[in-house]
């Protein structure tokens, strides 16, 4: 099934990964929840603790087509081989999607803003970590 969504992208003339065109959502979102709580906590009256509240849950949402896409990239592109930065994008990807799903709760709970951006810095560490490993993936 996977490999004829390929060919038939193919077929229009796209040829490339999936998942690039689609990971900046989360990551630009786990980016801006952790600047903008940041900046929350230096001006509280503002609104730039609800919009970083607002980024997790964009980036909660959009994780799932991402983490749908590498599966389905993994497996086109490197035959569902089972590499160690494969392993460790699977294991932080999942962390991550916990991480953002406890954000979301706990700030519907009344969290206060230096928890939030604890976990919102726990969010950025692992997108980190999923670009660099997915970056050594790709170009070595």
């Amino acid at each position: 099934m996977i490999e004829n969504i390929y060919t038939a992208l193919q077929k229009i003339g796209f040829s490339h990964p999936l998942h690039p065109i689609v990971v900046h959502v989360p990551m630009g979102m786990i980016i801006g929840m952790f600047i903008f709580s940041l900046l929350g906590l230096r001006w509280p009256k503002g609104n730039l603790s609800r919009t970083a509240y607002h980024c997790s849950v964009l980036a909660l949402v959009s994780i799932v087509p991402v983490i749908l896409a590498g599966l389905m990239d993994w497996q086109h592109s490197y035959n569902g081989e089972w590499k160690t930065l494969i392993i460790v994008k699977m294991v932080l990807s999942g962390i991550l999607t916990l991480l953002l799903i406890y954000a979301v709760i706990i700030r519907n709970r009344g969290a206060s803003p230096w928890h939030l951006f604890l976990v919102y810095t726990l969010c950025m560490a692992c997108a980190g970590g999923l670009g660099y490993s997915g970056g050594q993936l790709v170009y070595g």
